[in-house]
């Protein structure tokens, strides 16, 4: 799973729905999306979501029944550590440099005790 891989507005749905449920076949997702999705669309976007390896499944009577392979937070610290070994590869300087410049005061008082704590024993 690439975690900078950019998901969809229903595959991010989906993920969203299966994150607050825990598990689901794709009939329960559609009925946990409460919108008007098709189920073939549901069942192929869960597909989708599984051979990205961001779902597990496990065959259930006729159904598969999809988890999520990680935790919400799980996934989007992943995403933000593979967004920061881009933002920090060849060019850390120009990297360093923009976040710092994005950054409001509040957010480099925090850098700075991140930065404290990372360097204490």
């Amino acid at each position: 799973m690439d975690p900078l891989e950019a998901l969809g507005p229903l595959e991010a749905r989906v993920m969203g729905a299966l994150w607050s449920t825990g598990t689901g076949t794709a009939r329960e997702v559609c009925t946990t999306l409460a919108e008007e999705w098709a189920y073939t669309t549901i069942m192929t976007t869960l597909d989708r979501l599984h051979k990205k390896d961001m779902l597990a499944r496990e065959k259930e009577g006729l159904a598969w029944r999809y988890r999520p392979v990680l935790a919400r937070d799980a996934f989007e610290r992943a995403r933000v550590d593979a967004l920061a070994a881009r933002l920090l590869g060849a060019r850390r300087d120009l990297g360093l440099a923009a976040l710092v410049d994005a950054a409001d005061a509040a957010t480099l008082d925090r850098l700075a005790e991140l930065i404290e704590a990372r360097r204490r024993p």
